[in-house]
């Protein structure tokens, strides 16, 4: 298995695929579009390849802010539904960790919905912590 860069090359209709998993919301056309806008401001896309399938996909981007630093926010991390539980999310994590070291940002974070529960033990195991709680306003106008 290999960690990559997302450059839109040969494994664009998998790493979309995979983003579909967790964002239902869009099609291709939509997802690939946002993306690219995202791109313009420092979103990154890293994706889990082995042999000719993709396995899991993350979207990040790094920052500074007051509260923490350098760092990286993770905004989206899938393992391909059928391939979890195999050290998949592990290596992506390492990989975050190396990158963080790497890019001297001091800390790693992300948000998780409230009901994803092993998504949660998962992170738990990989070395986060529960350090806020995230509030939001929707549909402001």
């Amino acid at each position: 298995m290999e960690v990559k860069l997302f450059n839109h090359n040969t494994d664009r209709q998998a790493v979309l695929d995979l983003f579909l998993q967790l964002r239902a919301n869009y099609d291709n056309a939509s997802l690939l579009t946002q993306i690219e806008k995202q791109q313009k401001h420092g979103y990154q896309v890293v994706y889990v390849k082995s042999s000719n399938e993709v396995l899991a996909v993350a979207g990040f981007s790094v920052g500074e802010k007051l509260a923490w630093g350098k760092h990286i926010y993770i905004e989206d991390l899938i393992t391909d539904e059928n391939s979890r539980s195999q050290g998949i999310g592990k290596l992506l994590i390492d990989w975050f960790k190396n990158y963080a070291k790497d890019n001297h940002c001091e800390q790693i974070h992300l948000d998780s919905g409230v009901q994803r529960f092993a998504a949660h033990r998962f992170y738990l195991r990989e070395g986060f912590n529960i350090a806020s709680h995230h509030f939001s306003i929707i549909n402001v106008n």
